[in-house]
């Protein structure tokens, strides 16, 4: 039986590396992992981003090591199945599907994330990692056909902007979505739900 034919949902997350896990770590994301991953419809992907977090200015790849060891631990330590866990860089097509992205999207659509602002506000010289993560983020869903993504509400825009860049790459791609498929977006908790059709991306 194949893995689509035997889970209903797929869901995506990813959580960025700290020094340590904290309690912001804890509410926001690995709690609501622990608890999706006991779904019996549902494969969960867990991701630790270790790509995004080397968009920030200067930093140390011998301490990002040791952080991607530590946030490995402590996701473990916390109950998050080691089938489900993953660390974005050792999966080349994270990168390979950015770059197709990259070509069809505009810096005229980068500029208008709020996160972007926050980010180059205090600098003169913006690495283009910074203008890329939105659409890192899209590669991150859409490469495993996500049918569930849980995000903040301060996610949304991205969220937005992965709809539009997988109906953007049909369309150049001639692969035709189903009509009912549509982008739904329901709360649990504190949470925001984002069900991506399964078919975009097809």
């Amino acid at each position: 039986m194949s893995t689509a034919a035997r889970f209903s949902r797929r869901i995506f997350s990813g959580i960025q590396l700290t020094k340590v896990s904290h309690l912001g770590n804890y509410f926001g994301a690995i709690k609501q992992w622990i608890v999706l991953q006991q779904n019996d419809d549902a494969k969960c992907l867990f991701s630790i981003v270790d790509l995004h977090s080397i968009t920030i200015p200067h930093y140390d790849p011998k301490e990002l090591r040791g952080k991607i060891e530590l946030m490995t631990a402590s996701l473990l330590a916390c109950g998050v199945r080691p089938n489900t866990l993953f660390l974005q860089s050792m999966v080349p097509e994270h990168g390979q599907l950015c770059w197709l992205f990259s070509c069809i999207s505009t810096m005229n659509k980068m500029y208008h994330f709020p996160q972007f602002k926050e980010k180059t506000a205090k600098t003169t010289e913006t690495p283009l990692g910074i203008y890329l993560y939105p659409i890192l983020q899209a590669a991150d869903v859409l490469l495993y056909k996500s049918t569930h993504v849980p995000v903040g509400e301060d996610q949304l825009p991205h969220i937005n902007l992965i709809k539009d860049i997988a109906q953007t790459f049909n369309k150049r791609q001639k692969i035709r979505a189903s009509s009912s498929d549509s982008v739904r977006y329901f709360g649990v908790g504190s949470t925001t739900f984002v069900s991506c059709t399964p078919n975009e991306m097809a």
